[in-house]
């Protein structure tokens, strides 16, 4: 029996082919950095639906794999020490996975950092804040009377939009080279549309950032990724 099929979240979703890298996941923001990065690695994996329903997220055979019972996670059986590792985190994972291809992050050790920094910028920042703003602008939030929290994650956002716009006022990538610090930045951007935000943090005065979207949405393995897997 292999570590996949013997992992307790295999009961629930079950591995066709538990030899390679298993992703558990949904197409949000953060779900699909880890399928696009596999799609632009090449690292072959299968893919396993995990809705955000309590039903799966707060199922004991999910909960096994990643305690904080949010996507995504992997378990990967070929493991860079010659064990399996199991990961969750969507940052972490990208890192692991640039680590196990040896690309999308930089060729030497500076390189790497700076890679790492706008990961993190991402992951401290951007996601959570536009999170928020999703929250306040287009689900429950936008129901509150008291309209200061709204205000204040629309002006957070537009923050942050305004660091990334002055970042790529002369380069195509966040760090120059296309890398998992774009894999991580891109998807956020994106989710504006779905809060119904983009008028409200002024998105089409943001030209380089436009622009940067769609030629990240224009690459093969995003559009592969965006929707691995499928919601349906």
């Amino acid at each position: 029996m292999s570590y996949v099929t013997s992992h307790p979240i295999n009961a629930k979703w079950p591995a066709e082919n538990p030899d390679i890298l298993q992703l558990y996941s949904f197409p949000t923001p953060n779900g699909v950095k880890a399928s696009i990065a596999l799609e632009e690695m090449a690292i072959p994996y299968e893919a396993h639906k995990v809705t955000l329903a309590d039903a799966d997220v707060k199922s004991p055979e999910f909960l096994a794999l990643n305690p904080n019972n949010k996507i995504p996670a992997i378990i990967d059986p070929n493991g860079p020490d010659g064990e399996a590792v199991t990961l969750f985190e969507s940052g972490a994972i990208l890192i692991y996975l640039a680590e196990k291809s040896g690309i999308l992050m930089g060729s030497n050790a500076t390189e790497k950092a700076h890679v790492i920094q706008w990961l993190m910028f991402q992951m401290g920042g951007l996601g959570p804040m536009l999170g928020q703003l999703g929250f306040f602008w287009k689900f429950a939030g936008s129901e509150y009377e008291d309209k200061r929290p709204q205000q204040r994650y629309v002006d957070e956002a537009k923050r942050l939009l305004a660091v990334l716009e002055r970042e790529l006022d002369d380069k195509d990538w966040i760090t120059g080279q296309y890398s998992i610090a774009d894999i991580a930045i891109a998807p956020w951007l994106r989710a504006l549309d779905f809060y119904g935000a983009k008028e409200v943090v002024g998105w089409e005065d943001h030209k380089n950032l436009v622009a940067y979207l769609e030629r990240f949405l224009e690459r093969p393995a995003v559009q592969k990724g965006l929707v691995t897997p499928p919601r349906d």
